[in-house]
């Protein structure tokens, strides 16, 4: 049976997590197992319900709980839900919310780098992507154009992060990521991902690149697609680890792309093997 609230105070500690704990307050990063993350709009909700995330409370519009969060509802138990108008959600939050509705839920245990790796042939690594609206749309990227999973370096922004949840439209709950402990990824990340079989693809412009067309690359049976910050792009040291510097041919002058679109033509052109389906 829900449990339906309407809003009277805004001030009660039960709102916080919606309206005045910042991301790194919800991450909890002393005590990750106690982390909090915010999904927003009935879809994305689905999706994190889908991948076994628990959820602590909702925040809506009053019409939604008899209309379209109703399912979602059904599927919760007795958790609290907080209902308002509108315009006394977007007063509270200091946003709009995307199709009126918000869930607070537990973050899931993070995986270890070895097991998203496991069964994958294609992956994605990230290596100091900041912008969470750019890993947002790394993730809807590798999810629709055939990457198995994503790995992060720790000065990445967190995936769980509400805009890159948003961005991504959930599929950071379709798809396995990991982070790479820090010491691991700047002491040895590419032999790592060469210790469980991957060839690794370094994305950026050198004398010594190869057209993101050659044929070798997807003739690797398991490759890892490498892509580096916003604007700095990869450092040399992983450029220099890797076994492939890839560019992606250019016209008009242009010499790159935003990260979050370059990983799109990435994935489409490598996103599977040569022999794969």
């Amino acid at each position: 049976m829900k449990h339906l609230i309407d809003i009277t105070d805004f001030s009660t500690p039960e709102l916080d997590v919606y309206a005045r704990l910042t991301e790194n307050q919800l991450l909890n990063r002393h005590e990750p197992e106690k982390g909090i993350f915010i999904a927003e709009s009935p879809k994305v909700i689905g999706r994190a319900l889908d991948a076994g995330c628990v959820p602590i409370s909702f925040l809506m519009e009053r019409k939604h709980a008899e209309g379209e969060a109703k399912p979602l509802l059904e599927r919760c138990g007795d958790i609290p839900v907080y209902m308002a108008e509108f315009d006394v959600l977007t007063q509270l939050t200091g946003f709009q919310l995307t199709r009126g509705m918000l869930c607070a839920m537990r973050r899931p245990p993070q995986p270890a780098v070895r097991e998203v790796c496991a069964k994958a042939r294609r992956i994605a690594v990230l290596e100091h992507v900041v912008n969470p609206t750019n890993v947002g749309a790394i993730f809807r990227s590798a999810a629709a154009l055939g990457m198995d999973a994503v790995l992060l370096t720790p000065d990445c922004s967190d995936p769980l992060y509400r805009r890159a949840i948003r961005v991504s439209m959930g599929t950071v709950f379709q798809i396995p990521w990991a982070y790479f402990e820090d010491e691991d990824w700047q002491e040895r990340g590419p032999s790592i991902l060469g210790s469980l079989g991957f060839a690794t693809a370094a994305m950026a412009l050198r004398e010594d690149s190869v057209s993101i067309d050659d044929p070798r690359l997807l003739s690797e049976e398991r490759l890892a697609v490498v892509l580096g910050a916003e604007g700095d792009g990869l450092t040399d040291r992983t450029i220099d680890r890797c076994d492939y510097t890839v560019r992606i041919p250019m016209s008009h002058g242009v010499d790159s792309l935003n990260v979050a679109a370059a990983s799109a033509v990435a994935f489409w052109q490598l996103g599977r093997p040569e022999n794969g389906e």
